[in-house]
């Protein structure tokens, strides 16, 4: 027994590492088929009070259809509105740009090496530096690749929810072997995984609203571009709320003056973050799937590296699917308390109390 179980152990470290190599491998199909289980997970509730209602699966199936196409139309018409801004930007703003960008470049021309000339254009040096040519290559194949991956998604999520793919049958078949705990684990994955992704598009969605509504009062340029682009970046868990206050300050940096005016703008971005991130967020979310921080940094950079910006996007509900599943044997529930980071209560025995004599 004893050289059974350290066999069983050496092939598990080995097939680990094999498991990892074929996610980062066949990420074009991994990356749209975890998407697709998710936005299933997010429908199969209207699926099934649809069915209740006496709705068939194939008209109940246009329903989801339907509702994706507008979400996704509704974005797009946003997208528009941002790109039109930008359309909009007149000579004096790109020359104001350009003058606050030529004392930051000039501050770290020596270290960077870009050998610039003064007096001429620092945008034309910077276009004839960086060849344009180069780049339109990997954009079209960015272009190309993102496609592709959103019509697999499509596809993908259609099955899930024809049950041609059941998320039941897999856990029941593969890891849990329990028809019970198979029912009951799939829907405490299936409410955790909606909860998350509700709260999550709810806190997104003020979060851009209220970077918008900052840079608006302001006065920045492309307000709308601005809470898009924090709407969506706040999906990026942690990291999003950086790269948000990051990127719309170094644009109010280009508009304002230096001084207290900068400084309240970077204060109010900074305040949206807070308020909706830090305080409102973990209040709705509950204590239903806590997870350590130091785990999401660790899931962050791993899913990071396997998936790219997909991976930083999936990494959390990815780690409350895992933590689900791994609470269900007795020989895992340590790790999935670690991850929780909030280890099991044990109950010392009471010491009995002696009478003086």
């Amino acid at each position: 027994m004893d050289k059974l179980r350290t066999t069983n152990g050496l092939l598990l470290i080995l097939a680990i590492p094999v498991i990892f190599y074929l996610l980062k491998t066949l990420s074009f199909i991994f990356i749209p088929l975890v998407f697709s289980m998710f936005i299933a997970l997010l429908f199969l509730p209207l699926m099934r009070w649809l069915k209740k209602r006496g709705v068939g699966r194939t008209p109940s199936i246009l329903i989801v259809v339907v509702m994706m196409a507008g979400a996704i139309t509704l974005l797009v018409q946003v997208v528009k509105i941002a790109g039109r801004e930008f359309l909009s930007a007149d000579d004096h703003f790109i020359h104001m740009a350009e003058v606050k960008l030529v004392h930051l470049v000039q501050s770290i021309d020596a270290a960077v090496g870009l050998d610039l000339v003064e007096g001429q254009s620092l945008t034309k040096q910077l276009v004839q530096k960086t060849s344009v040519l180069k780049s339109v290559g990997p954009t079209l194949s960015f272009i190309n690749s993102s496609l592709t991956m959103l019509l697999m998604t499509i596809f993908f999520a259609i099955l899930w929810l024809t049950e041609s793919i059941n998320i039941e049958k897999i856990l029941h078949k593969l890891v849990l072997k329990r028809k019970y705990t198979s029912v009951r684990t799939f829907l405490k994955i299936e409410r955790d995984l909606i909860k998350f992704i509700i709260v999550k598009s709810i806190i997104s969605l003020l979060t851009g609203i209220g970077t918008g509504l900052v840079c608006y009062f302001f006065d920045i340029s492309f307000p709308v571009f601005w809470g898009l682009f924090a709407f969506l970046i706040n999906f990026v868990q942690m990291v999003g709320s950086f790269i948000a206050v990051i990127a719309a300050g170094l644009f109010g940096f280009i508009e304002l003056e230096m001084g207290g005016t900068l400084l309240f703008y970077i204060l109010a971005l900074t305040s949206v973050q807070v308020i909706f991130g830090t305080i409102l967020e973990p209040i709705f979310m509950g204590k239903s799937f806590s997870i350590n921080v130091i785990t999401i940094l660790v899931m962050l950079m791993f899913w990071g590296y396997i998936w790219g910006v997909p991976g930083l996007i999936m990494s959390i509900p990815l780690t409350v699917f895992i933590k689900i599943i791994l609470e269900q044997f007795p020989k895992t529930q340590f790790l999935a308390e670690i991850i929780s980071g909030k280890p099991k209560q044990v109950s010392l025995p009471t010491i009995p109390k002696y009478k003086k004599q």
